[in-house]
């Protein structure tokens, strides 16, 4: 049977744009099939359409983002690191910048800078794209692949997935990649929704919806566990109080621990909207003010370390007056303010879904995938690289690192691959 090319890559996300541009580049014919009408869609509506592209870190720092599996990335990323892909993109016309924290964004705040360059990337180096092209199975012929389209089969040598996961299915990223690989033979770890809003709290905290803190911790715990031990995932950062629970860097960086347990009552949500404080500390602060400012209304002096929204919902919450002077708070009222202050526990209801999720948790088992090749331990010729792969990390420009780096390993091994069979032909 003749192929039609040599390499398919199905989905013309970051990843299989990387890996198309890789494969072409080396003189191998490359086709890219995707289902939307137009590529990178994920990519343009990504960072608030501004696309943060990765993060100023070096290796370890974006292992670390995906926590026990960011190991797997480890070769990858020697391949593709930050600093290169910030080239890439300089080389491309895409000037970056480094927000606060450590955000990498195209200096013009236009995600679609970022996916005309990596399609302009892609086509220069020889590949074909094919849009509206919805993949409906892939099948194992003697001579590589069937790719079966509406009405049409196509024919390769090898195929490089990057089909993406379930989070935002407006995008097109449905899960039907976990079907064809499974039918291959490869295991799937259950998707589940990540980088999501939480769903929780009550009635006085969705009461402060808009309320932004800038820095606070958040932990998803055990109830009555041992601290340390009890702790599924925390993160530092910007939280953002909403109608239906909490959003923002630190909600949806926790997230994934949420949506890993089944009985969401056996956790909780711990928020401290001090992370530079301890209880010390605190008391210290109010033996100072009392000492200082006797007359002072707690909501008053509250104000000054706390917003007042956040500042008047804790003193409501402990059952006190808030134009109580200092010089007449009890023990055990400040005990209940420190407490809601620096570890206010909230129930959890779930998470907003797949619809609300930047990225998918589950996926391709990576102990079936070579990390120094993105090639198949189950299927010759086949290579699968993204965020179809068990891999999630924080919000911050890691998950387009993986996509990146993931992507240009496997469209150069299976070009290489290639190449190695007709030398050896």
């Amino acid at each position: 049977m003749q192929n039609d090319f040599d390499i398919v890559v199905i989905g013309a996300g970051a990843a299989g744009m990387m890996a198309a541009a890789e494969a072409a580049r080396r003189g191998r014919s490359v086709c890219v099939l995707e289902k939307a009408n137009k590529a990178g869609v994920k990519i343009l509506m990504s960072g608030g359409t501004r696309c943060n592209v990765t993060h100023d870190c070096d290796a370890a720092g974006i292992m670390e983002a995906f926590g026990k599996n960011g190991r797997f990335l480890r070769q990858a990323l020697a391949e593709l690191s930050p600093t290169d892909v910030v080239q890439m993109f300089r080389d491309l016309g895409v000037p970056t910048k480094v927000e606060p924290g450590g955000k990498i964004f195209p200096e013009s705040d236009r995600a679609l800078d970022v996916c005309q360059a990596l399609q302009r990337r892609m086509t220069e180096s020889g590949a074909t794209l094919r849009l509206g092209a919805a993949v409906q199975n892939l099948t194992r012929t003697e001579t590589g692949f069937q790719v079966d389209l509406d009405g049409q089969s196509l024919h390769c040598r090898s195929v490089i997935v990057t089909v993406g996961g379930m989070s935002y299915p407006g995008c097109g990223t449905v899960g039907d990649g976990y079907n064809w690989l499974q039918k291959l033979g490869h295991t799937i770890l259950t998707p589940r929704p990540s980088l999501v809003p939480i769903v929780g709290g009550s009635a006085w905290t969705w009461e402060l919806q808009g309320l932004t803190l800038p820095e606070a911790q958040v932990t998803v715990g055990k109830p009555g566990v041992a601290k340390k031990k009890g702790e599924l995932a925390q993160r530092t950062g910007g939280l953002l109080f909403t109608h239906f629970g909490f959003s923002g860097p630190t909600a949806m960086d926790v997230s994934r621990a949420i949506t890993a347990v089944e009985d969401l009552s056996t956790i909780e949500l711990r928020i401290n909207a001090l992370p530079g404080w301890n209880d010390d500390r605190l008391n210290s602060w109010f033996d100072a003010k009392r000492a200082s400012e006797p007359s002072r209304q707690l909501d008053k002096a509250l104000c000054e370390i706390l917003p007042r929204r956040l500042a008047s919902a804790l003193i409501e919450q402990a059952q006190i007056a808030g134009e109580k002077p200092l010089a007449e708070l009890s023990g055990a009222n400040r005990r209940l303010l420190v407490e809601g202050m620096l570890r206010n526990r909230m129930p959890i209801q779930g998470t907003r879904g797949f619809k609300k999720a930047e990225v998918t948790a589950g996926g391709v088992s990576l102990k079936e995938v070579d990390p120094r090749t993105m090639h198949s331990r189950i299927v010759d010729g086949l290579y699968i690289a993204g965020e179809i792969l068990d891999l999630d990390g924080w919000i911050g420009g890691y998950n387009f690192q993986s996509a990146f780096s993931t992507g240009t390993v496997a469209g150069r091994s299976a070009a290489e691959s290639l190449h190695d069979a007709d030398a050896g032909g």
